[in-house]
């Protein structure tokens, strides 16, 4: 398994009932705090297995610091940080590699495995699925908008930090219970273009319901104020000739469908019988603003509507 449909990672079988799940991924620091930081990264990174259906087990940093301009000590935070997230999902950091850069740039190479017999793609929707987001939209709009305001964001900054954080380990231990269909994590693309890689590369369209969609604390308030990334427009004009959006639909809503996300969480496709069941699922296993917020139906004009 490749890059034929934009799926989550690489996957390689060595064996009738054993396959490796390869991803990487790293970037620039979006919160202050180098330990946060480290955090962050690490969770991103891993999230991808986990998206997959597999089991993450070894990792190795990557690392760009700009030595001799910062103390080494902030490396030191960002590597503890990234440690102590792998240490959480039981996974082993077992190397890496690092170069000097002007700017700080961390994150990890992931090695899972899985059963060839069990790998979740980003494919494979159904029509009547329901679409099932276990984490709140809005960490884009959010983190720019504390570049801007600073500690006028402190609240909504906690809220984002912590579910950038959080592991989607319990998400996709819970979903495996379940006859998933497809599965993506919602990540740089946003959730419109994740859903369009979901979409389209099934054959279906996906109806997304604004109202339905979870979102972080103040995170519509600084949508609606002009706090968006470049990402997040970057999004809109890759994506305009491919999605429909209900013009009556707020604005600082549809920035959210666009914002891009870091370590966002898993966008579930399964038969729309499941849905309830695995949406409580998910709340009793501590994901509190896991929604049903869309489901898909035979293909229409456009591959993805916002409603």
């Amino acid at each position: 398994m490749g890059t034929e449909t934009s799926d989550d990672a690489g996957v390689f079988r060595l064996r009738p009932d054993l396959a490796i799940v390869n991803t990487v991924d790293f970037f620039t620091p979006i919160v202050d705090d180098p330990y946060t930081f480290g955090q962050i990264a690490a969770a991103n990174a891993l999230s991808d297995v986990y998206a997959m259906g597999g089991e993450p087990k070894t990792a190795m940093n990557i690392v760009c610091f700009p030595k001799g301009k910062l103390d080494m000590r902030v490396l030191g935070e960002v590597l503890k940080g990234g440690a102590d997230k792998a240490h959480e999902a039981d996974v082993t950091i077992v190397g890496g590699h690092s170069i000097i850069d002007p700017e700080i740039k961390y994150g990890m190479a992931i090695t899972g495995v899985i059963h060839p017999d069990k790998i979740l793609r980003n494919v494979g929707v159904q029509v009547g699925d329901a679409l099932i987001l276990t984490k709140p939209l809005g960490t884009g709009i959010i983190t720019t908008a504390l570049k801007k305001k600073g500690k006028a964001v402190k609240g909504a900054l906690q809220e984002a930090v912590a579910s950038m954080s959080e592991l989607n380990r319990t998400a996709s231990k819970v979903m495996r219970g379940y006859p998933v269909h497809a599965c993506s994590d919602v990540t740089g693309f946003g959730l419109l273009g994740h859903a369009l890689e979901m979409a389209s590369g099934s054959g279906v369209t996906v109806i997304l319901e604004s109202a339905k969609m979870p979102l972080l604390p103040r995170a519509r308030h600084l949508a609606e104020k002009g706090y968006l990334t470049g990402g997040c427009k970057r999004n809109r004009e890759y994506l305009q000739d491919k999605i429909t959006v209900e013009p009556s639909i707020r604005d600082g809503l549809v920035e959210l469908a666009f914002d891009p996300q870091t370590s966002g969480g898993l966008l579930i496709a399964v038969p729309q019988k499941s849905a309830p069941k695995l949406v409580a699922d998910l709340q009793a296993a501590g994901l509190k603003s896991a929604s049903a917020l869309g489901y898909a139906t035979s293909l229409q004009k456009a591959w993805v509507r916002l409603l």
